[in-house]
């Protein structure tokens, strides 16, 4: 919204040139998700359920009695930033949208007595993840760029919907897995929009530098970094009362939504392997835990049977990790694969 006011008034008032930088409406948007949610987050979160302690998890008493489902505040301060600050069009509108029925979803979830079933929440992940993949695509060809290929491809919108929307699920699923250690999937998440944010402002979207690294050039792609920012600036606010010992839980309104931010975000990259470069703690955490249960359930093939899932309980239980030991641990994992990972994958092109 801001920007395009500057567009009509900044002729009148030259001081609203500056709503029209990219970078000036990355920062601020940045600081004003940050702080709102900070500065809310503590009013209003006695109106938000109690965590009542998760069975077989690790130390899930010390989170009895906290308030969780903390993203049904620093969502809707999230979107309403977004709205201000980022030029939108209609597959960011669209994504926005998705987010909030996510995190809609997620709270009905945490807000339930006994929770709902692994399978109604998986149909509701399937389907919001098929509702985003048809809105980044918007039903057309759509052009992305693979490891060991030096040209980028152009696929069929149906093609894309079939990959996309795994993609998103496992997405929203591992950052919901990984929710368990206070901080833990708030940092990781953030580091890995962060690292997506970069991406899509310094990379796909600047045409010179898309051009010498030889990957396509997309001409929304600092749109999306701002959003990508403004996430970074409610979970910064968040994690300031999620760090350890937390004084409130991020809950699947939370972790859903971010998750579902993150997929998105990756195909907004055009490359479906950046996820695997930016959040593989995330997804070595959480993920590998679901196929194991899928495994198990579906073709009774027992795997890592000695291994505790998420991966955070495993070294927690079995390891003698602290909760202040995974974070810092995983995430300096993070922090210096994704670095070396990322290099790797734009180099061997």
């Amino acid at each position: 919204m801001l920007h395009y006011l500057s567009q009509l008034f900044a002729e009148y008032a030259g001081p609203l040139r500056l709503l029209s930088s990219y970078i000036f409406l990355s920062g601020a948007g940045t600081a004003v998700a940050a702080i709102t949610t900070w500065w809310l987050l503590p009013r209003y979160w006695h109106w938000l359920p109690k965590d009542t302690g998760r069975p077989f998890a690790v130390d899930a008493e010390i989170s009895v009695g906290k308030p969780m489902s903390a993203g049904a505040l620093f969502i809707p301060i999230f979107v309403v930033t977004a709205i201000l600050f980022v030029p939108l069009d209609l597959r960011i509108t669209g994504i926005l949208a998705c987010i909030l029925i996510a995190t809609i979803v997620g709270f009905l979830d945490d807000a339930s007595a006994k929770g709902w079933s692994e399978y109604r929440l998986g149909a509701f992940d399937l389907a919001v993840s098929i509702l985003a993949a048809v809105i980044i695509c918007g039903m057309e060809p759509y052009i992305i760029w693979l490891p060991l290929l030096k040209d980028a491809i152009e696929i069929p919108a149906w093609l894309f919907v079939c990959g996309a929307t795994p993609l998103l699920w496992v997405s929203i699923n591992a950052t919901n897995c990984t929710d368990g250690v206070d901080g833990l999937s708030a940092s990781l998440s953030a580091m890995a929009i962060l690292f997506l944010g970069i991406i899509l402002y310094g990379i796909v979207g600047h045409a010179p530098i898309a051009a010498y690294l030889l990957v396509p050039h997309y001409a929304d792609g600092a749109q999306w970094a701002i959003l990508a920012f403004v996430m970074i600036g409610c979970l910064t606010g968040y994690l300031w009362h999620n760090s350890y010992p937390s004084a409130v839980l991020m809950g699947d309104s939370g972790s859903r939504p971010v998750g579902l931010l993150l997929g998105s975000l990756v195909l907004a990259c055009g490359n479906p392997f950046l996820i695997l470069v930016v959040a593989f703690v995330v997804l070595v955490n959480g993920a590998t835990g679901m196929i194991k249960v899928a495994l198990l359930r579906f073709l009774s093939i027992p795997i890592f049977k000695n291994v505790r899932y998420p991966l955070h309980d495993h070294v927690r239980h079995n390891m003698g990790w602290s909760n202040t030991q995974v974070l810092v641990r995983f995430m300096l994992l993070q922090a210096v694969g994704t670095p070396i990972l990322l290099v790797l994958l734009l180099k061997i092109r």
